[in-house]
């Protein structure tokens, strides 16, 4: 049976998706990009501070789950540029702590409103 995970602490869905949804004690995270949850605007067109917002949100949507990122089997990032990788990994040590999740990080041609990063997670909820 499936739960649908929701925030208001995380940006609201714009589309036609959930937050997370947890099935078999497993917690799939829809993509977050770096939209402050109560202006539902991007916070900034500095890399680092737009991951330090997709991190946040990732945490929240944990937190309404009761989980935390250190309950992450996989993590997919997405960026506009491939040379934001080392920024990406300073950021990441902040809020996931080892061992750390698989991870993936591709470049995408382009990312909603703009953005240069979005991340998606699974969680292992037991």
């Amino acid at each position: 049976m499936k739960k649908i995970i929701n925030t208001d602490k995380a940006p609201a869905a714009i589309g036609a998706y959930s937050q997370a949804v947890s099935v078999g004690g497993t917690v799939y995270v829809s993509g977050q990009i770096p939209l402050d949850p109560v202006s539902m605007t991007v916070v900034s067109d500095d890399f680092s501070e737009q991951a330090h917002q997709v991190f946040k949100n990732l945490s929240a949507i944990c937190q309404a789950a009761d989980l935390s990122l250190d309950d992450a089997l996989k993590l997919t990032v997405y960026l506009t540029n491939l040379d934001d990788f080392a920024a990406l990994n300073e950021v990441m040590a902040q809020y996931v702590n080892e061992p750390f999740p698989a991870r993936a990080a591709v470049q995408v041609s382009a990312l909603p409103k703009g953005v240069q990063i979005e991340i998606d997670a699974i969680l292992c909820a037991e």
